[in-house]
């Protein structure tokens, strides 16, 4: 069995190794000079640091997927961070997060007393719901609707009120406004509104203290040197700077793909980009949202953690100029990450990297060659609230926008594939087998189960599942 890969992302390398150790052979056609998707560096001068996911979390779904391509635990290192983070809200309060319940109920007794029982029950609460959220949704794919809506899975949405959003669930727990968004906010993760993303993704907070927040030592875009070597030992054939030119369809079949005007045949094709017009009929769907990103070296080493939050005087205010008017948000949160608070191999000695994100809209109607003044204005706010005397410091910053995010192909600017919204998730989003031809399938942030590494590898899992079973059946009917 000969099958292709259009992209080199997480999702396509990983399918491409689990499909070799199959015995399938896999051409894997990426149109960058590199492989890696999202996971990448930017360097400069001796500097490092990842451009795109930083947050590790489900650490042993990682380990486990990684093992089964063949990626032992001492080729890496996985380092657990603890304390977590920390957010900082704008009334001078912060509030930080331990994988240690015990030492997250001491933390919230000393800045939210009273909420330490609700705390407990929120625990307790999605303990229960993750377990069988993650057996019923996380590993299944859905090609049929109707498989998604059993008694079971049924029920586990009526007691998360799926219906409701991240932010309304997390309010039934918290009665403090700020601890009700210290549990909503994760859904920026995946580009999604807490004000508008269904409850179930309160699970992601909740994994955070239940598996830990971690950093790969070396930088997330670490792994894809590791995966680019197993492809090479499994045989895999993989062309860069080959984008696809056309598709050859007959009838429900795609046949052929055409690069560098060259025509390649293949039994199936598996797509892993994040546009979705393949996998399923023409509809209108909802890219998650941007990010402006500032990538900086800088001169000088900081005490301070590696993951924190700052929050605006109204952060539902942000949420609706990113969501709801899209426009450059007039009062943003920020997101910011300082991996060489744990890792001094990121920059020359005595020097460090910095990454700083901020939610914006994907909207192609702003001009982000006119935001001068906001950037501007964007890192004085970060050197005011967190790196003190930071401007000084700087030797370099790169920025990137959604307008790059467009010129990347990442799907309507978003940053984070398709948006997490009711009718976009579980057996409403694409699934990992088309509904349009026979022979094509998916993977990738923009297909069921959805994004986040650990999960983008879930789908590549399941993905592989798919085509053999339908390969198996073809060879014997």
């Amino acid at each position: 069995m000969n099958v292709a890969i259009v992209g080199g992302g997480v999702g396509g390398m990983m399918t491409a190794l689990l499909l070799a150790k199959r015995g399938v052979h896999v051409t894997i056609f990426e149109k960058n000079e590199r492989l890696g998707g999202r996971l990448s560096f930017i360097e400069r001068d001796g500097f490092r640091i990842d451009a795109g996911p930083t947050i590790v979390l489900l650490p042993e779904k990682l380990r486990a997927f990684l093992s089964d391509v063949g990626i032992e635990e001492d080729e890496y290192e996985l380092v657990s961070c603890d304390p977590m983070y920390t957010i900082h809200f704008a009334d001078g309060t912060s509030y930080t997060k331990y994988s240690d319940e015990k030492k997250q109920r001491e933390e919230i007794r000393r800045v939210f007393p009273g909420e330490e029982e609700r705390f407990v029950r929120f625990m307790r609460d999605m303990n229960m719901y993750f377990t069988t959220g993650e057996r019923l949704i996380l590993t299944k794919s859905f090609l049929n609707k109707k498989t998604f809506f059993t008694k079971e899975t049924l029920a586990l949405l009526s007691r998360m009120r799926a219906y409701q959003s991240v932010k309304t669930n997390v309010s039934r727990y918290f009665q403090d406004e700020r601890l009700q968004l210290a549990y909503s906010l994760q859904t920026l993760y995946i580009g999604g509104n807490p004000y508008a993303t269904p409850s179930l993704y309160s699970l992601v907070s909740f994994s955070e203290h239940a598996h830990g927040v971690h950093y790969v030592k070396g930088g997330y875009a670490s792994l894809v040197s590791l995966l680019a070597k197993k492809l090479q030992q499994a045989g895999v054939t993989v062309h860069v700077q080959a984008p696809v030119e056309r598709y050859r369809v007959n009838g429900a079949k795609v046949e052929a793909l055409e690069v560098h005007g060259k025509e390649h045949r293949f039994d199936a094709v598996i797509m892993n980009i994040d546009e979705p017009t393949m996998m399923t009929k023409k509809r209108a769907w909802q890219p998650s949202s941007s990010c402006v990103l500032l990538y900086i070296g800088l001169g000088k080493m900081y005490d301070a953690p590696i993951h924190q939050f700052f929050l605006p005087p109204s952060f539902q205010q942000h949420m609706e100029d990113v969501f709801v008017r899209q426009v450059v948000p007039s009062d943003p949160s920020f997101y910011t990450f300082y991996p060489s608070a744990l890792d001094r191999s990121l920059a020359p000695e005595g020097k460090s990297v910095l990454y700083v994100l901020i939610p914006v809209p994907a909207s192609r109607d702003i001009d982000w060659t006119k935001q001068q003044d906001w950037l501007e204005r964007m890192v004085d706010e970060v050197e005011k609230r967190a790196f003190p005397n930071m401007k000084q410091a700087i030797e370099w910053m790169h920025v990137r926008t959604p307008h790059d995010a467009w010129q990347e192909g990442l799907y309507g600017g978003g940053m984070f594939g398709i948006a997490p919204t009711l009718f976009q998730s579980g057996p409403f989003r694409p699934q990992v087998k088309s509904s349009l031809y026979e022979n094509v399938y998916g993977v990738g942030a923009s297909v069921h189960p959805g994004g986040g590494v650990p999960i983008v590898m879930q789908g590549a899992k399941l993905c592989t599942e798919q085509l053999l079973r339908d390969w198996s059946e073809q060879r014997w009917s």
